[in-house]
């Protein structure tokens, strides 16, 4: 039985994030959310999950279908890791400051592996689907930020995305830093998430 991982902390924050603007979400929808992605490699044999959302353990990987430009393609999706800053780094990336009062930055890295469909010429939309929650509460994504993180990759920069091809992209949100539980969700349209979940020791 696979054991969920604790979660990172980040050394520091990209200046790049600062003045950034805040979406409070509350703990309804389990909607998208737009970010960016890493690294590229073909894909590993590993235990996939192909019902209907749920709890998915820590290394294993569920499946689920996006309705692309270039048509619908068949990805495996695996949380990896949530990297957690200081709420001294949180208030940075918000132009009012009593917006990220006791909350701190969450980056969740999400490898996505293109496994049947067409091509993903540019710009997928693979990581809409996910989000990250709190101890059952739905964090407040961080509108605009870049999710550059070392190991993350930018959906727009990658282009021409083919079957077996995998690339990790982050997504960032703010949470309270009293969290315990920390859950990266990801889900179709309209459909029951699929969720891993990571302690914060």
């Amino acid at each position: 039985m696979s054991h969920p991982k604790p979660v990172r902390f980040i050394a520091a924050v990209p200046t790049v994030l600062l003045a950034l603007t805040l979406s409070a979400c509350g703990g309804g929808d389990d909607t998208a959310s737009n970010k960016p992605a890493p690294d590229k490699a073909t894909t590993a044999a590993v235990p996939s999950k192909s019902a209907s959302g749920g709890d998915v353990g820590t290394g294993e990987s569920a499946t689920g279908k996006v309705a692309e430009d270039d048509g619908t393609v068949t990805y495996a999706i695996t949380a990896e890791k949530v990297d957690l800053g200081t709420e001294a780094q949180a208030a940075q990336l918000v132009r009012d400051k009593a917006d990220a009062k006791g909350k701190v930055l969450a980056v969740a890295h999400v490898r996505f592996t293109h496994k049947s469909g067409p091509a993903v010429s540019s710009s997928s939309d693979v990581n809409d689907g996910t989000t990250i929650w709190a101890d059952g509460q739905r964090g407040a994504i961080l509108i605009g930020a870049p999710d550059d993180a070392p190991g993350c990759e930018d959906t727009y920069d990658i282009e021409n995305w083919k079957v077996g091809e995998s690339h990790t992209v982050c997504t960032s949100y703010l949470i309270p830093a009293a969290a315990k539980k920390i859950q990266v969700h990801w889900s179709e349209e309209d459909a029951q998430p699929y969720i891993w979940t990571f302690p914060n020791a």
